[in-house]
């Protein structure tokens, strides 16, 4: 479930629908054929590819079971095209974004995550920075070798900062448009963000219902949060699960997310009090 019940003003109802796309064992054509198209849209930030710039090699290989979803993933951003659409034409930081945003459904948490990726570019060379993302824990936790990577940056997770929720808005525009037919170009979106370790709130825009990063905030305002708390390791599932609600100003909010994250809760909805 979507970290608010707004999902469809925020522009992510499409993703919950069909956010985890694997191959499980015994899969058939169509489930391989789900999987590359959901690879495609996602490595490609939803832009459409023509029939001649597909990767039918490693397509191939993946409905034949020699590859993994991993492998094919790894194919598509280290190919030609990829490298000819977000990093031959895009600044280095917004290359980098993009990494984040294609390989592992979030935007990037500080300046050092930033410096890093640069310097391992600049010391190593493209695939290097490609396979970083890929061979990364982070990428085997929330992926592994079946499924698609998808965009998780809007959710409340373990091990995710909470000030990705607000950046990934920066980075994700709606689900219809691409990573490059937005109004800002190609310029990176997060570089004063991350440079100031500051965070925008989310805000409502007037282009569709898309809501993104904006530099106001109702800094005077409460949040009204609810929270589903998850059972505790070891237990048994249970059928009715316990709920709660806080009034939140905004400038404690970020740390009470923190809190419910760390508590094995999950945010179902946050709005204006």
């Amino acid at each position: 479930m979507a970290v608010t019940t707004a999902a469809a003003r925020l522009g992510v109802s499409p993703l919950e629908e069909s956010m985890r796309v694997e191959l499980r064992p015994n899969w058939n054509r169509d489930d391989a054929e789900a999987v590359i198209y959901a690879a495609y849209r996602q490595v490609f930030g939803n832009q459409y590819i023509m029939a001649s710039e597909r990767y039918t090699s490693a397509e191939s290989l993946l409905r034949q079971g020699e590859i993994s979803v991993r492998d094919f993933v790894r194919a598509l951003a280290l190919s030609e095209l990829y490298r000819e659409k977000f990093f031959s034409s895009s600044p280095q930081n917004r290359f980098i974004e993009l990494n984040f945003k294609h390989l592992l459904g979030r935007a990037p948490y500080d300046q050092d995550e930033i410096a890093f990726h640069t310097d391992l570019y600049i010391n190593h060379g493209y695939a290097a920075e490609i396979n970083s993302y890929l061979d990364s824990a982070e990428y085997r936790d929330n992926f592994g070798d079946g499924i698609v990577p998808y965009y998780r940056g809007y959710l409340t997770q373990a091990n995710q900062k909470t000030v990705g929720f607000t950046r990934f808005f920066q980075l994700y525009r709606g689900y219809g448009t691409s990573d490059r037919t937005q109004r800002s170009g190609v310029r990176a979106r997060l570089t004063r963000e991350l440079a100031k370790n500051s965070s925008s709130p989310v805000g409502k825009v007037n282009i569709g219902q898309t809501l993104v990063g904006t530099s106001g905030g109702s800094r005077e305002k409460l949040y009204r949060v609810r929270v589903v708390q998850a059972a505790a390791p070891g237990r048994l599932p249970t059928v009715r699960r316990s709920s709660s609600e806080f009034l939140v100003p905004y400038e404690q909010l970020s740390r009470k997310l923190q809190q419910i994250n760390s508590r094995g809760g999950r945010v179902t909805s946050i709005d204006p009090a």
